[in-house]
């Protein structure tokens, strides 16, 4: 049976997602920014809460955790460099561990860059990646506590899937990001249409996300800091992805 997915917004932009296990009865949410909105969709679908899988230590992932593991008596599963600065933890995950949600078979994938301890959830059999604040629709996060290059390590496994793995992560903010790569990539037609179907979305209130590997591969800056034409765009013509990716990123946060 194949796996569900529940996907919802908590607060202006943050994604909730419930991944649930039909063959067990199982249910993962991933991060936990809000208990009320992440209760009252497992309440709609009849699910019952059994996992926390955790990408990073941010406020708006983890402070609905407590509570939500008060009232299910979920198990939380935190990367190890957060143990101490995510709340209830029952497990610690590295690099190429496993995780499983009912039947369902996940790996961790350490991507540092937004936080130093920022993992990513791969679920290669069902062909889901939620990964967090580390890679977004069109985007990346902010580098709060890693360095470019190490964000573009995280980015480059990240890209490395198989292109058909669907991509769920942490905040609704394609639109903004479609603008900013059109900025740099403009000439690119996959990013063109990608961002004309973005702004129709949005327009109608539609979520953008899932995406694919396949079309983060096409159409993202920050995953074409190897492309001539993007280094050009950003003014260093010749230099490295990563010099690139780090450009970008630098004028990303100048908005």
């Amino acid at each position: 049976m194949p796996a569900e997915i529940r996907l919802f917004m908590i607060g202006s932009d943050n994604y909730g997602v419930l991944l649930h296990d039909p063959a067990t009865g199982a249910t993962a949410s991933i991060d936990a920014g809000e208990a009320a909105p992440i209760a009252a969709e497992l309440e709609a679908a009849g699910w019952r809460l059994t996992d926390i899988l955790v990408t990073h230590h941010h406020g708006d992932h983890v402070a609905g955790v407590e509570a939500l593991k008060a009232r299910y008596g979920a198990r939380v599963t935190a990367p190890a460099h957060d143990r101490d600065r995510v709340p209830g933890v029952d497990a610690t995950v590295r690099e190429g561990d496993a995780v499983a949600v009912g039947t369902l078979k996940g790996a961790v994938i350490e991507t540092p860059g937004h936080t130093l301890g920022h993992v990513a959830y791969h679920f290669a059999g069902e062909k889901l990646l939620f990964s967090g604040d580390t890679l977004f629709a069109l985007g990346c996060g902010r580098l709060f506590e890693g360095t470019p290059a190490q964000m573009w390590n995280s980015l480059s496994k990240l890209a490395a899937l198989p292109g058909d793995t669907k991509v769920y992560c942490g905040h609704e903010y394609t639109l903004s990001n479609a603008r900013f790569a059109l900025r740099y990539d403009g000439a690119n037609p996959a990013l063109v249409a990608r961002a004309a179907e973005v702004e129709r979305m949005r327009a109608e209130n539609r979520f953008t996300v899932p995406s694919t590997i396949a079309e983060e591969r096409a159409t993202n800056p920050f995953l074409r800091a190897g492309d001539p034409a993007v280094a050009a765009a950003i003014g260093l013509p010749g230099a490295s992805p990563a010099d690139v990716f780090a450009a970008l990123r630098e004028a990303k946060n100048r908005g």
